[in-house]
């Protein structure tokens, strides 16, 4: 599931966006990374042309399906496209009918059936819709090796048309945290996904100890769940303790990474989990779930040491954590080591751009197709 290396000077390579990869209001992962791909194509002398798709996807209207095609119609026959899958595999059909002449690559940063909370109707449609996507794709690049092979599996997909481009992280200070201990910090949209609801019924049971607990993330994706949060919070009287400032980048996430103590992701799934290496990359211990590519992500320190805890997507498991976190200061000193030492083994941006190139220079306008 690699592509083989190639040689060729850049050329041009359209990029398909969803239309609010760089609204401040709803940030995610997956525009972090489309925008830094972007960036990392251009800097090794790519022309990128980026193609913004409005529209509510995966679930697009007439309108924006519509806008789609006329975009894709456009441009000229034999050239490279690479497209966020929340996009493409929204529109089988209009993606499809430009495979003859075109050459698309599909990024998939979440199959869009493993959203949590789906109706099991639209979870089959989105599947199927996926399906004929990445079967008719040129090349499909998967976030993590567990990605990649969850792609293979459930689509049988070519296992030489399946690569990988595992984010990267930027370098940052160590994080001086607060006492050690008590500041705890998620960074997620507020969605069903990435498990909210699983860690606050976790803190609390955790009321006896010392812990505050903020929740960054836009509010906006899930808005409903969003307001159920905040219910739930004030409903247990944890509102002085947990708090939702909503979405936050640039200095100001910085500032909360550096003030953490311990980072908590409770995602129900997870193809890779960013803010995993975004915590590392400050020497902050991990708190995850055993989901999806979070064991990979997490890794291990050159000594075989975890710099952090994975636990099942579950209450119980994510209290028990932790209530050991908290009050066990050997496991925060072994844990905080960790996650030091393997602060130097993270890729950068540059790696990631640079797969993507090599999966963009190989293909050719014959590039053979399942459909």
């Amino acid at each position: 599931m690699t592509a083989a290396s190639a040689t060729a000077t850049p050329g041009t390579v359209h990029v398909v966006l969803p239309g609010d990869v760089d609204d401040p209001t709803v940030p995610s992962g997956g525009n972090t990374y489309d925008r830094r791909v972007c960036q990392g194509l251009a800097a090794q002398g790519w022309r990128v042309d980026e193609i913004a798709a409005p529209g509510a996807w995966p679930h697009p209207d007439p309108t924006a399906r519509a806008a789609l095609a006329r975009r894709l119609a456009a441009l000229p026959d034999g050239d490279p496209v690479l497209l966020d899958g929340l996009v493409a595999c929204a529109a089988p059909d209009v993606v499809v009918a430009q495979t003859t002449r075109l050459r698309p690559v599909v990024l998939v940063h979440l199959p869009l059936a493993d959203e949590t909370g789906l109706p099991p109707t639209v979870a089959a449609d989105l599947h199927a819709r996926e399906h004929a996507t990445l079967r008719a794709a040129s090349a499909v690049v998967a976030t993590s090796p567990w990605a990649a092979r969850r792609l293979v599996d459930r689509h049988e997909l070519p296992e030489n048309r399946v690569h990988v481009a595992p984010p990267g992280t930027d370098p940052a200070p160590p994080a001086p945290g607060t006492d050690g201990a008590s500041r705890l910090l998620c960074v997620a949209a507020l969605t069903p996904t990435k498990g909210h609801d699983l860690l606050i019924e976790a803190l609390a049971t955790l009321t006896d100890l010392p812990w505050s607990c903020v929740c960054v993330g836009s509010r906006r994706r899930a808005p409903a769940y969003a307001a159920r949060l905040r219910d739930r919070i004030d409903h247990l009287g944890l509102d002085a303790r947990v708090s939702l400032p909503g979405p936050s980048s640039g200095d100001h996430l910085a500032a909360h990474y550096a003030a953490a103590d311990l980072v908590v992701l409770a995602s129900r799934a997870e193809t890779y989990g960013m803010v995993v290496t975004e915590a590392l990359a400050r020497g902050v211990p991990v708190l995850a779930t055993n989901v999806g590519g979070l064991p990979d992500t997490l890794g291990y320190a050159p000594d075989g040491s975890r710099p952090g805890m994975l636990v099942p997507p579950e209450t119980p498991a994510l209290a028990d954590a932790l209530r050991r976190w908290l009050g066990e200061p050997e496991l925060r000193h072994q844990l905080r080591g960790a996650a030091r030492r393997r602060r130097g083994m993270l890729g950068g941006w540059q790696q990631t751009a640079q797969r993507l190139a090599e999966v963009l220079a190989t293909l050719r306008p014959d590039t053979g197709r399942t459909t």
